[in-house]
């Protein structure tokens, strides 16, 4: 999979989607570390005006998660949300492949959970 392609896109705020995302990880026994806050970042540098709305108030996020599971090579995936919408990507580049037994895990947690949520037959 692309680096740049969403496997997940979710009608919610950033911070309500990696939340819920981190949930159902958990529950499949993946650990998850926050590696990166777009938001925290920004604090630094006050007058950083958003390069998608404009203005320095937007509801732009960016969060990077590294997952992890024992036996296998952990996976960056990258949370980018504004306007009350989320997408998820795996980063699967040279320079970071992403392990494709941890990421089929990662999908299976995501699916399963949406699947019960929506009760799907």
């Amino acid at each position: 999979m692309s680096d740049h392609t969403p496997f997940l896109v979710l009608e919610q705020t950033c911070s309500q989607a990696v939340y819920w995302i981190n949930e159902q990880f958990t529950k499949a026994g993946l650990q998850v570390i926050r590696t990166f806050d777009l938001q925290i970042a920004r604090q630094a540098n006050v007058d950083c005006p958003c390069p998608h709305h404009g203005t320095d108030l937007c509801d732009c996020q960016m969060v990077v998660l590294l997952v992890y599971c024992a036996g296998y090579r952990p996976i960056s995936i990258i949370a980018h949300g504004y306007d009350g919408q989320t997408w998820f990507s795996v980063v699967d580049n040279p320079q970071q492949p992403a392990d494709p037994r941890l990421e089929s895990e990662i999908y299976h947690a995501v699916a399963l959970r949406l699947d019960h949520e929506i009760n799907l037959p």
